[in-house]
């Protein structure tokens, strides 16, 4: 297969998680080995290139670097295992490149006429950003060292360590101690190292020559220390135009993506406001239009959403209406609801029950092996109590506890970190809860389904956001969640409602898993040819 025909399948592969960066990943790595250019009979000898560089650094009074060739197509160094054309060479980059760091801000000591200087914040791969651009004092003797001309390859030392491009202006920019300036002997092309700096942070590579967790640093030995693979001077700038040209098509392609992304965007709103009319598994599937599909976890909300507004199932006149209470939200609620139903205070239909606080707490130094449940916040799961990674106490220290005591069918509340986070108590009978943690025990007037479904609804969430303290380090507690107000169904609607999330989840859950298996396979087959090129 060639490259032109891999580009022709872009559409079979579109769906595969970052495809077209995949795509520019491939042709840097194509272009490293030699597979997109082929050598020219008056290209001249690999070797003649390096004498030119030899001498170059003997003009220069530098000291001359050991042969830089292994000799054969395979590479000179463990380092890489890159295969390269026998017409090409492995060689360090400290051996065919004069580089340096620039100078060191200081306000305090620098001396001489203020200059224009770009540091990592500046550079980017292949451009620089010159919006804000600072300045410095640099004095004359300064200049040759920390300024770069046009064709001077700039690299990131600090940051996104390794980060390159070449200078394209006529203006020379002076340069910060955390940008290196590589300047090359004998015409080797800056564009054609700029590429392969490209492939080696596409690949992973470039990070055996960074050190620092988060903020990456590239010393100039370890920059030095980077194997190159050079091919004749006429033979880079092929590689260098097409790569160019490839490049540009990945940026029509994407280009083309983003826009289609868009017309599908407004086709997923198109589709999902038909589906808020008409809440019908018949409906559903337009949502996953293999061409505009709504991420399931808006669809999730969407159907939460519409089942706590009265818009998921039909109301029935038969059904007995909410009976008025005597704390009414006195305040304005988001949505009309229907006429049987009432906005209620959650501290009506429930009864909250916060963990244990005093001596009797379980610290960790009561943990035992084995024993009854003591659950935490990372204990829920999906909805329901998971056992993995359980923590339990004894049967004498639950006695113990003067609250916080788990039965069947509890709502589980987490108050502090993860707010609002929450399941159903189904798995286990019975268990003691964390401080972290509030029991929301319902009363008859509320199926516990109904309730959770509140809770994790969006409606819920703005629950969490009315009435948390506020603070750097948000939290709730059983006060505020009583003040909670919620749209109340009758039981029976409450009902019908819970079975009709129910089913639609479940639909949604196929089509996602279906959706999952189409990006999949576009990612295999994506692999696919890549393995075939390469």
């Amino acid at each position: 297969m060639t490259l032109e025909t891999f580009f022709e399948k872009f559409d079979q592969l579109a769906d595969a998680p970052d495809a077209v960066e995949k795509m520019r990943g491939l042709i840097l790595r194509l272009a490293m080995q030699g597979k997109l250019s082929e050598p020219h009979k008056t290209d001249g000898p690999v070797s003649e290139l390096l004498r030119e560089v030899e001498k170059d650094k003997m003009r220069l009074g530098l000291e001359s670097s050991a042969k830089a060739t292994s000799g054969d197509s395979g590479s000179s160094d463990d380092e890489t295992a890159d295969v390269i054309p026998a017409s090409w060479t492995w060689v360090r980059f400290g051996n065919i490149t004069r580089h340096n760091a620039g100078k060191t801000l200081d306000t305090g000591r620098n001396r001489g006429e203020l200059r224009d200087y770009i540091t990592t914040s500046n550079l980017y791969w292949g451009f620089f950003q010159l919006d804000a651009v600072r300045q410095m004092p640099m004095l004359d003797d300064e200049l040759e060292r920390c300024t770069a001309i046009k064709g001077d390859l700039l690299i990131c030392e600090g940051g996104e360590a390794g980060r390159a491009a070449v200078w394209p202006h006529d203006r020379e920019i002076s340069f910060q101690n955390h940008v290196h300036r590589a300047r090359f002997f004998a015409g080797i092309n800056p564009y054609f190292v700029q590429r392969y700096f490209e492939k080696l942070n596409a690949t992973g590579e470039i990070e055996k020559y960074r050190k620092g967790v988060g903020i990456s640093n590239m010393s100039g030995k370890a920059l030095a220390s980077i194997p190159i693979p050079l091919p004749p001077l006429a033979e880079q700038k092929r590689i260098v135009a097409k790569v160019d040209e490839l490049m540009a098509l990945c940026d029509r392609l994407e280009a083309q993506q983003q826009e289609r992304e868009t017309r599908h965007a407004a086709l997923a709103r198109a589709s999902l406001a038909r589906f808020a009319d008409a809440p019908t598994p018949a409906n559903l599937p337009f949502l996953f239009h293999p061409s505009y599909a709504i991420p399931p976890a808006a669809l999730r909300k969407s159907i939460l959403t519409l089942a706590v507004q009265g818009k998921l199932v039909p109301q029935d006149p038969n059904d007995e209406p909410v009976a008025l209470t005597s704390d009414e939200p006195g305040e304005d609620v988001p949505h009309d609801v229907p006429s049987n139903w009432r906005w209620v205070r959650l501290a009506e239909l429930a009864q909250f029950i916060n963990g244990d606080r005093s001596k009797n707490y379980p610290s960790k130094s009561f943990r035992v092996a084995d024993g009854v449940p003591f659950i935490n916040a990372g204990h829920l799961s999906n909805g329901d109590v998971s056992l993995a990674d359980m923590d339990y106490i004894t049967e004498e220290h639950f006695d113990r506890l003067g609250g916080g005591k788990v039965q069947k069918g509890d709502v589980l509340y987490c108050l502090r970190g993860s707010l609002g986070k929450c399941a159903v108590v189904s798995s286990i009978t019975r268990g003691a809860i964390a401080s972290s943690l509030l029991i929301v025990r319902p009363r008859e007037t509320i199926l516990v389904s109904f309730l959770y479904d509140y809770l994790v609804s969006p409606l819920g969430g703005l629950m969490i956001t009315k009435y948390d303290n506020g603070s750097a380090q948000p939290n709730l507690s059983a006060a505020n969640v009583k003040k909670y107000f919620l749209p109340l169904p009758p039981l029976v609607e409450q009902r019908r409602i819970v079975a009709k999330v129910e089913q639609l989840m479940a639909l949604v859950d196929a089509l996602e898993t279906q959706l999952a298996a189409s990006r999949a396979t576009a990612a295999n087959l994506l692999s696919a040819l890549v393995a075939e090129l390469t």
